[in-house]
């Protein structure tokens, strides 16, 4: 061990006992000189309670690898209150501990403003907590640095150094999965408000840290834990006379998870390619998103939104600077849950359900021209190519925008045309309602986007809500516009002008449009992926689920989460239909260019292609829609690259290096031994923990097991330590 490493060492145990002997000194004080400051508060209360934190549960993917664990930091922090009784308001003493940290002042008071206050940094950079706890303002604080701030208490006198358990975020494999993981901060007032008096001793307390995204919020109660609480005798002059009762913490239990690392890892690094390989082929590529599903549980296998973040940034409490970033790069939110962008050709087979339902034949043929006319609008086909009378499998296969425009408009006449009602049929909006699209698919993520369907009422809803601002348009004419762009202007009036007097009106080229994932239909990656789902199983929509179970931090199964069907979306010869023809897309269709090569006779797999339009980009979302093997499917996998071009081209080649991953495709040779899962199944059992509280990773090579035990702070060693 080197001399430095010596030094450390010496200076950590100084500076341990240190920390023993201030809360000594403390408890010495509380007991023998504070009993004036007690007196008003024991006119009400004859105890005091002293509180020692519980060690918050770990997340653990679906073989027991730590996606989110504990470590021990020396954490500083300031008593606003304490500041604020000093001579100067605290300005020497956050000058002290600026120079002590090597820090700006700024940046210790951006920590400390309390968020609403004239000056402070939007949340999370300004304080969420409540005004009577002390603010975090730096982790990781090196011994010396955080001794010579105990020893120089005249320096620092509203300066708290101490040993606290932080989170961690090991990242298995490099996986990164911070909208999946999410991060913890502050209890705000307002939450601490919120549950009112009571005696749980789960409850909120001024000092806690609380899951604010992903998991960390979906799952905070179990994570939680309960802290031990040693309540203090307070006689009527408010001294303590002795200990009322002690309890000791209880560990936050652990969440295991449906997600397995190792393919987490591949779908990042798949999802980051497709978006550089669009913009290597001249699009923007702005930002996408991957799902992999569970087709017979509907668990969250695998879930990546580009562009994202590191997770660790939020230990501690992130910088303003970091935060504005993250901003910019619009990188906080997650475009899998959050994002909503039109579906483009991946809703066809909507539209095929819709056709069967309504009594077309799904083995006839259809004329597939290159437009389609209806008055004076003309409908084309993706790059105006026509392929003539076709079957309709092959008209999913070359995805033939005109056989579609053909059925949407016929089924739209039959309905009422222009003189429908809004209790005339809609059977491509039901068909799609009854997919899940338009509503929040309740995964166990906050936060999640409900998406929405273009059809009869939601045109008449939305007439209805902007109604005003279309014909206060109409009437202005856009002023602003005009300026530059007299042309586009008009345009802009006479459509403000249309939608001010019949926007309500579901029009047939409103159900064109709606039959290829074109208007206004919008959905969230993750609403796709649970569709195809359904298509691959046999017509069952899962409840998605993040979290597979939890656990004691001993190892009990205290919750299993089971797989929950919401219903069935569509008979079974349609269903049978859609997946010959999926597979068709990839073996001979607008897929088969990704899938070049690729062991279809062993690993068949079905998708869908699409490239949908928005009227302000100035190229198309790409998307891959998928499940495999299409003969017996187990997963569905779905990307989406905003502004990506083709599906084919962008999203297609990633999808197909992620079905490799999956079944443990090398060439056109076929070895589960090579998966990324074992033998290319999920996990059928659930970690094991030991009663110290690590992990075993069960039937993984001796290297990734190491890896996982190592990666984790046991629950025992980590309680001992936060509590010197």
């Amino acid at each position: 061990m080197s001399e430095r490493s010596n030094i450390r060492l010496v200076v950590l145990g100084v500076l341990l006992i240190s920390l023993i002997g201030t809360l000594v000194a403390r408890l010495s004080y509380m007991q023998l000189v504070a009993g004036s400051e007690y007196e008003a508060q024991a006119a009400n209360n004859s105890t005091r309670e002293v509180l020692n934190p519980a060690v918050r549960g770990l997340i653990l993917d679906q073989r027991g690898r730590p996606l989110v664990a504990n470590r021990i930091s020396l954490v500083v922090s300031v008593d606003r209150l304490a500041l604020a009784r000093e001579d100067d308001d605290g300005a020497a003493s956050i000058a002290n501990l600026a120079q002590a940290l090597d820090v700006s002042e700024n940046q210790i008071r951006e920590r400390m403003l309390p968020c609403g206050q004239e000056g402070a940094a939007a949340p999370p950079v300004c304080w969420d907590g409540s005004p009577y706890q002390p603010v975090p303002v730096a982790t990781d604080v090196e011994p010396e640095t955080a001794l010579a701030i105990m020893e120089r208490r005249a320096d620092f006198p509203s300066v708290i150094a101490q040993l606290e358990s932080v989170r961690e975020y090991p990242q298995p494999f490099d996986a990164n999965m911070a909208h999946i993981l999410g991060y913890v901060g502050p209890v705000s007032q307002e939450q601490l408000d919120a549950q009112g008096e009571s005696g749980d001793p789960a409850r909120l307390r001024s000092r806690d840290l609380i899951g604010r995204n992903g998991l960390e919020a979906q799952y905070d109660a179990n994570l939680r834990g309960i802290p031990g609480i040693t309540s203090l005798a307070i006689d009527t002059a408010g001294r303590v006379t002795g200990t009322a009762g002690t309890s000791d913490p209880v560990a936050g239990n652990y969440v295991v998870t449906h997600i397995d690392a190792r393919l987490q890892a591949v779908v990042e690094e798949e999802l980051e390619a497709a978006v550089l390989r669009a913009r290597e082929s001249g699009n923007d590529g702005e930002s996408g998103a991957a799902v992999v599903i569970d087709t017979q549980t509907g668990g969250v296998l695998s879930m990546a939104s580009y562009p994202t973040y590191d997770p660790d940034l939020w230990v501690g409490g992130i910088s303003a600077r970091d935060y504005d970033i993250l901003l910019e790069r619009r990188a906080l939110s997650s475009n899998a849950i959050q994002g909503t962008f039109p579906p483009g050709s991946t809703f066809k087979p909507i539209t095929t359900v819709a056709a069967a339902e309504q009594g077309y034949d799904l083995t006839e043929t259809y004329n597939c021209p290159s437009d389609y006319k209806v008055s004076s609008q003309t409908f084309r086909n993706f790059e105006s190519e026509g392929f003539g009378p076709i079957s309709f499998q092959r008209a999913l296969e070359v995805s033939c925008n005109t056989v579609f425009y053909r059925l949407a408009d016929e089924m739209w006449l039959k309905a009422g045309g222009n003189a429908a009602t809004l209790e005339s049929a809609d059977p491509i909006a039901d068909a799609a309602q009854r997919f899940g699209l338009g509503t929040a698919t309740g995964i166990d993520l906050p936060g999640e986007a409900p998406g929405l369907v273009s059809g009869r009422i939601e045109k008449q809803e939305t007439w209805e809500n902007r109604r005003d601002n279309w014909c206060a348009d109409a009437k202005e004419g856009f002023p602003e516009t005009r300026k530059s762009d007299a042309e586009l202007a008009d345009y802009y009036t006479a459509l403000a002008k249309e939608n001010c007097l019949d926007g309500f009106r579901w029009r047939n080229g409103d159900a064109i449009n709606a039959s290829i994932g074109q208007g206004d239909t919008a959905v969230t990656p993750l609403q796709m992926a649970m569709l195809y789902a359904a298509i691959a199983n046999g017509g069952t929509l899962y409840q998605p689920h993040v979290a597979k179970a939890i656990l004691t931090s001993s190892g009990e199964v205290v919750q299993e989460v089971l797989p929950e069907a919401i219903g069935q979306v569509a008979d079974s010869e349609t269903l049978a239909f859609l997946r010959t023809a999926l597979a068709g897309v990839t073996a001979e269709g607008t897929g088969a260019s990704s899938f070049a090569g690729f062991p279809l006779d062993q690993v068949p797999v079905a998708s869908k292609t699409g490239s949908a339009q928005v009227f302000s980009d100035v190229s198309t979302i790409s998307w891959y829609a998928s499940f495999a093997p299409a003969d017996n499917p187990r997963y569905a996998v779905v990307m989406m690259v905003t502004q990506g071009g083709t599906g084919s081209g962008t999203s297609g080649p990633s999808v197909r290096n992620i079905y490799e991953a999956l079944f443990g495709v090398d060439g056109d040779r076929v070895n589960p031994k090579n998966s990324v899962l074992i033998d290319a199944a999920p996990a059928s059992l659930l970690p094991v923990v030991r009663p110290d509280g690590t992990p075993v990773v069960p039937g993984i090579d001796d290297e990734a097991a190491r890896l996982g035990r190592d990666q984790v702070v046991s629950r025992a060693d980590s309680a001992s330590r936060a509590s010197p």
